[in-house]
């Protein structure tokens, strides 16, 4: 009877619960990283260094170049990040699939394991 229990719970429930951890670990990637800030935020400046002008031409070329360079240096690090996420949730999804395909094998290879060793 326990037995049956075991593989109902394992098929049913079980499996169900590894599909919905498989689902939060990638969720937890995603908000980890901050991927929608990190979008959003894409040309913003770095650190929110920004230059304000003061009077005069040279003033406002010299502000212009340096608020580019760290709009620049911003978007280049917000790339790099989501790079990083796009890996990490590319991982994650693998390792999810790959879970949720052996789940169900797993009880089986018990089986066949101890089959194994007894011959």
């Amino acid at each position: 009877m326990l037995a049956l229990e075991f593989f109902t719970w394992w098929y049913g429930q079980g499996w169900r619960d590894v599909v919905r951890q498989a689902g939060k670990r990638f969720s937890s990637v995603t908000e980890a990283f901050s991927v929608g800030t990190l979008l959003r935020t894409l040309f913003a400046p770095w650190r929110r260094i920004v230059t304000y002008a003061g009077s005069g031409l040279d003033a406002h070329m010299h502000a212009a170049v340096d608020n580019a360079v760290s709009r620049f240096i911003g978007f280049l690090i917000r790339v790099v990040a989501l790079l990083a996420a796009l890996l990490m949730l590319v991982v994650t999804a693998l390792l999810g699939c790959f879970i949720i395909i052996l789940w169900p094998l797993l009880p089986l290879l018990a089986v066949g394991l101890i089959v194994r060793g007894i011959l």
